[in-house]
């Protein structure tokens, strides 16, 4: 591959040994240097004895090792200001302004198919645990050398967030160079440079990453945890298994526990909801051997639920391969899904009656905001007066008491989905849609970042070739109480 160690001189500072590989695209060199000097690369002039390199080819640059470039470009904050602010409409505004006026998160710039991977970092940054714990984190990322991939990735994905809390748009440079060394495959290259890859697979990687290097969280000093890790924590399912043979009724069912990252949503010609795509999964049949038949022998496997986490991961499985085609065709069949999901079904016994308490409370405050509500209508305006404040709330703890990172309701609300649109997982197109606050909803499309309606985030269920929900986000339902509730503690948070 032809790769480049040049001089860069960007005002009084000088960066040596900056390594170019014109198999990528000069963008993806721009990246680079914003990561250096802060400069974005739409602010950056790029020259090499008096010729502007391009943004799309390295066609007119004659580079050879040490030779010196010279960027000119400054930061958006060294820019000066217009002394009186002119009034700017919506209408008037640009994606940059718009984003900014309306508070929106920061976008990524797709650095050649990478869309796959800002999808995916836009749908887990909705986690505040998760931001919270990687901050914590002190590991930095190594570029050369002994690289051991999780601690690179955790940490480039931590300073990936720090500059995206800034607002400002964000070429990814650092995280896709890790996520290339840990996981050669999403480095594959074709004719027109990088080959997309599977949003899913991607977001299995990332987790596995940080499962090896973000401890679990403590609720005090003296109170120790069961996992030694945050995802298993926060991300991290139980099931219990029963194993019966269906042809040896004689025989005893064996049980065991199964650990969880994801449930598998499977898509048949009979499913046309979430809820019953889930449950086909968690019973199903599968050929072991039979000790007491000494051969292989059907056995119907059921899960139940016995652990939900605080957050849950959904998987549509799409994506079947098509032998005669070599590739990861699609099902785009129309699959329902819900924005407040309930998994109580899905759970075992056990867990159901740990459950019940918290959803008796959330039952007993819903019953008590209806009867509110019809006394409202009763009143006449006149006589509440115009300055009433809504009274202060709380949050009810969402977990168990004697397991921080847990979902003590079943009760879930959806923070952000991740679609992709096109017929097979190596082509196409990824998009994060994220809820923002309350119902308002946020379409992450690579740098393009807009609000949209709560209505456009159901018709992401599929049946066409606009964009198919693939992986679902879910985060606890929060009970909020009135502050003068003195039954509003974690010790009624359905601990047993």
């Amino acid at each position: 591959m032809p790769t480049y160690k040049v001089k860069v001189k960007w005002g009084k500072e000088n960066y040596p040994d900056v390594e170019v590989n014109t198999d990528e695209d000069p963008i993806v060199f721009k990246a680079q240097l914003f990561a250096l000097t802060g400069v974005q690369p739409e602010r950056q002039k790029v020259m090499l004895k008096g010729t502007t390199l391009r943004d799309d080819d390295w066609s007119n640059m004659k580079l050879k090792n040490g030779v010196t470039i010279l960027m000119m470009g400054s930061k958006e904050e060294d820019v000066p200001k217009e002394p009186v602010e002119k009034t700017l409409f919506v209408e008037d505004m640009n994606e940059t302004e718009l984003a900014s006026a309306l508070d929106l998160p920061a976008g990524l710039v797709n650095l050649g198919n990478t869309c796959y991977m800002n999808a995916t970092v836009q749908c887990l940054r909705t986690v505040p645990e998760l931001r919270d714990a990687l901050r914590k984190y002190d590991g930095g990322v190594t570029m050369a050398g002994a690289v051991v991939p999780s601690q690179s990735i955790t940490a480039a994905l931590r300073d990936l967030y720090e500059s995206m809390d800034k607002g400002t748009t964000i070429p990814p440079i650092i995280l896709l160079q890790v996520l290339h060394m840990a996981f050669p495959r999403f480095a594959e290259k074709s004719d027109h440079g990088f080959m997309q890859q599977d949003a899913n697979e991607c977001w299995t990687e990332l987790v596995r990453m940080l499962q090896q290097k973000l401890p679990s969280i403590k609720i005090d000093e003296e109170q120790t945890s069961r996992f030694n890790s945050f995802i298993d924590q926060y991300f991290g399912g139980t099931f219990n298994v029963e194993l019966k043979c269906t042809e040896a009724e004689d025989e005893a069912p064996t049980y065991s526990t199964e650990n969880f990252l994801q449930l598998s949503c499977f898509i048949s010609q009979d499913v046309r909801y979430m809820q019953s795509g889930l449950r086909s999964k968690m019973q199903e049949q599968i050929t072991k051997h039979s000790p007491t038949l000494d051969r292989d022998a059907v056995y119907t496997k059921t899960c139940k639920i016995n652990r939900l986490p605080a957050y849950l991961t959904v998987q549509f499985v799409r994506f079947y391969f098509k032998e005669r085609e070599s590739i990861n065709a699609k099902i785009l069949k129309d699959v329902k899904f819900p924005l407040d999901f309930d998994a109580f079904e899905l759970c075992s016994p056990e867990l159901q009656q740990k459950l019940t308490p918290m959803r008796s409370r959330f039952k007993e405050y819903e019953d008590k905001k209806v009867e509110e509500a019809q006394k409202e209508k009763i009143v006449e305006k006149s006589e509440k007066g115009d300055g009433d404040e809504k009274p202060k709330t709380k949050p009810v703890p969402y977990w168990f008491e004697d397991d921080l990172g847990s979902n003590n309701s079943g009760y879930y609300t959806l923070q952000a989905v991740l679609t992709h649109r096109g017929r097979s997982s190596s082509s196409g197109h990824y998009v994060a849609w994220v809820r923002q606050k309350g119902d308002a909803w946020i379409k992450c499309d690579d740098d393009k970042v807009s609000p949209v309606p709560s209505e456009d985030i159901l018709k992401l269920s599929g049946g066409g070739d606009w964009h198919c929900a693939y992986v679902l986000l879910y985060g606890p339902r929060i009970l909020e109480v009135p502050l003068d509730d003195s039954a509003a503690t974690g010790t009624e948070s359905g601990s047993s």
